[in-house]
This record gives C-alpha cells, sequence and structure tokens, in this order.
C-alpha cells in the first residue's frame, strides 16, 4: 500500500460526525505538524498548517473538512432501541439493516439500523420509501434502564461501521467518510509537496468543521485566516452508473478532478476558474465541471468572508457518496494534487490582482 493510500486508510477510519471531530483532527495535526510552520486552529476545531514562501505574498486557503454524515440519538425506548435524527443528508434506504457504531461516555457499541424482513411486509409497505423519523438503531439492550447503564443518553453519536479496502489492484479506494476526508488527504498531500517548490505566498492548508450541517466551521476558519483566495477541496457526484445516463454532465469517476461551475450557495470566481482550467491544460490533466441546483461546499463561506474572497471547490467525481461505502479514483486524487500545487506556484499579488480587477 502507497503513502497516498495509506492516508486515506487512516483518515477514513478515524470517526467524526459534525460537531464530534476531535478525533479526526488529532489525526490531521500528527500529519500537518511536520509540514508547516505553525498550526493553526479555530474554537470550533478546525485546524490549518501554515507554509510561507513569501510572507507578503497572498494568503492562499485550502481545506477540506473533517466531519463525515452520521447520527445523533434523540431518544431510548422503553425497550431500548434509539431513536435518531441525521447529520448530514442521508437516504433513508441506504441505511436498512446497516451497521453503526455507537459513541457514548462509557465506550463504543455495535448497533444494527433495524428492518423488518421481507416476509412480514405488506404490499404496500413493499413500495413506499421509509421515513427516517421510523427507522431506529438496536444495540442488543433488554431495556431502557440497560441502554442507559451501557451509558447512552441522547445527545450521542453514531458513525457508519465500515472498513476501508480498495479496488482494480488499488486503483479505487472505498470507504465511508471519502466525503471528506479525501478532501482533508488532498489538502495535507499538496502541503507535503510545497515542501520542494518555491511558491511566492502564504499557504494555510487543512480542515474545518460542521460542513455537513452548514458549512458553520468553514466561516470561523476564513475569519481567522483572511484568505485572498480559497479552494474547498471536497467531492462531488459520479455520473458513470446505471441511472445516470441522461444527467447533462458526464462525470465519471478516473476521468480526472472535477470543479463546480454552480451549486446552491455559490458561483465560482471566474477569474480563478480560468486560471486552473488553463493550467490544467498546460499539464495536460483533464478536469471535468458539475453544476448542482442543490446542495453546496464551504466555499459558500469563503467566498463571501471579509471583502470577498475568489473560492472554487475541486475535488473528485465519487460514486455513492453520503452512504457507508463510496469509492473513488486514487489518480483523480494525484492529479488534483498535482494540479493545485501548480496553481498556487502562479499565485502572487500580481495573479491575484489580475484575477479581481
Amino acid at each position: 500500500m502507497d503513502d497516498i493510500t495509506k492516508l486515506i486508510k487512516e483518515l477514513t477510519e478515524v470517526d467524526g460526525v459534525p460537531g464530534h471531530e476531535r478525533e479526526v483532527r488529532k489525526k490531521m495535526e500528527e500529519h500537518l505538524a511536520p509540514l508547516s510552520e505553525q498550526l493553526v486552529k479555530d474554537r470550533l476545531g478546525g485546524v490549518l498548517g501554515a507554509k510561507t514562501g513569501d510572507a507578503g505574498g497572498p494568503k492562499i486557503l485550502l481545506a477540506g473538512h473533517l466531519d463525515e454524515i452520521g447520527f445523533m440519538i434523540t431518544q431510548i425506548t422503553p425497550k431500548g432501541y434509539l431513536r435518531f435524527m441525521q447529520l448530514g443528508g442521508w437516504w433513508p434506504h441506504n441505511l436498512l439493516s446497516q451497521r453503526v457504531k455507537v459513541k457514548t461516555r462509557k465506550g463504543e457499541y455495535v448497533g444494527i439500523i433495524g428492518s423488518k424482513p421481507p416476509h412480514s411486509l405488506e404490499k404496500e409497505e413493499r413500495e413506499k420509501v421509509m421515513k427516517l423519523k421510523d427507522l431506529y438503531i438496536d444495540i442488543g439492550a433488554k431495556n431502557e434502564e440497560e441502554a442507559k447503564a451501557m451509558g447512552v443518553r441522547p445527545g450521542d453519536w453514531a458513525v457508519p461501521a465500515s472498513e476501508f479496502t480498495t479496488m482494480r489492484d488499488g486503483e479505487l479506494w472505498v470507504a465511508k467518510a471519502l466525503d471528506n476526508r479525501a478532501g482533508c488527504a488532498l489538502a495535507i498531500e499538496v502541503l507535503k509537496r510545497l515542501q520542494t517548490e518555491e511558491h511566492p505566498n502564504v499557504v494555510y492548508a487543512g480542515a474545518t468543521v460542521q460542513e455537513e450541517v452548514g458549512s458553520r466551521g468553514a466561516g470561523t476558519v476564513a475569519h481567522l485566516v483572511q484568505p485572498d483566495i480559497a479552494f474547498a477541496l471536497d467531492v462531488g457526484v459520479a455520473y458513470d452508473t446505471p441511472g445516470s445516463e441522461s444527467h447533462p454532465f458526464t462525470c465519471n469517476m478516473g476521468d480526472g478532478p472535477l470543479i463546480f461551475l454552480y451549486d446552491a450557495t455559490m458561483i465560482p470566481h471566474t477569474g480563478l476558474r480560468d486560471l486552473v482550467m488553463d493550467t490544467a491544460e498546460e499539464l495536460g490533466i483533464h478536469v471535468q465541471v458539475d453544476a448542482m441546483a442543490g446542495g453546496g461546499t464551504d466555499a459558500d463561506k469563503f467566498h463571501t468572508s471579509g471583502v470577498g474572497c475568489p473560492s472554487l471547490v475541486v475535488g473528485f467525481a465519487t460514486r455513492y457518496i453520503h452512504s457507508h461505502n463510496s469509492i473513488m479514483s486514487k489518480k483523480d486524487f494525484e492529479q488534483a494534487a498535482e494540479l493545485l500545487t501548480a496553481v498556487i506556484k502562479k499565485l502572487d499579488h500580481d495573479t491575484v490582482a489580475r484575477l479581481i480587477d
């Protein structure tokens, strides 16, 4: 297993839903500290490594987000089952009979999201979409008292149980939390590549918190750094699976890094977009594009920070996001790292001034 794949495995197998990113942050700090002059942190849990090329140059922000989608426990039923709410967007049918890890003050417990066997389903039940409010987690407790004795209480959290693996001789990564530990890993990898490259700016690379519940940590990180240019590093949807043939954009896993032309929260800065696409052409890297009517990323808060910050989302076409198991391409990751490193090397004062003129 090569170093980049090891990094992805390490980051995806750490657990951290919105509001509970501490263990992921600690893992990020381990990787950022040797590459940085200092670690910069906000009070919500975001962390960035700072590397100076030119102390008087523009400030460049590269950030994934630490949190993954998961659940918050809201109620223990009299029979010891756990009701929950989603942290981040879930389609309920992705959850039936899946394993989760329930995190409590007394430890971690395996849980199963309950579902009826097909033998017990009425015809109407077979044809309807389950509602999240009707689902529950079974931790094997006999009753409410036993669940409480295990340390469970409302406000505890649960996360998908899914180990990292690979497909196609290691060329594809399969894991939970690729959204968005892949973005976290990309920030680390770009900072690593800049150790041996000159760059005319100050780079802040790391990750925010609570993106999946409204990009809350993006606002605090942007306020902390006050960047001149920002890149949100995140995943997008791969439209190369059966049933997606009619989609207007052909974002295929393995066909190159992905940038967003539009989402519900941001239209990217045209000058920055063109700089990235022109640089990709120079490098012979094929860049894919998507435009989403719904959804958003941390670029939402980055681009409206201060007096305005030219921002762009750079990421990867990923299959089965917001589920227990997603798939993405190692090649897309490596090309995204190469592209961002090259772009950062161009971002001096004159170039940034031309972008916003």
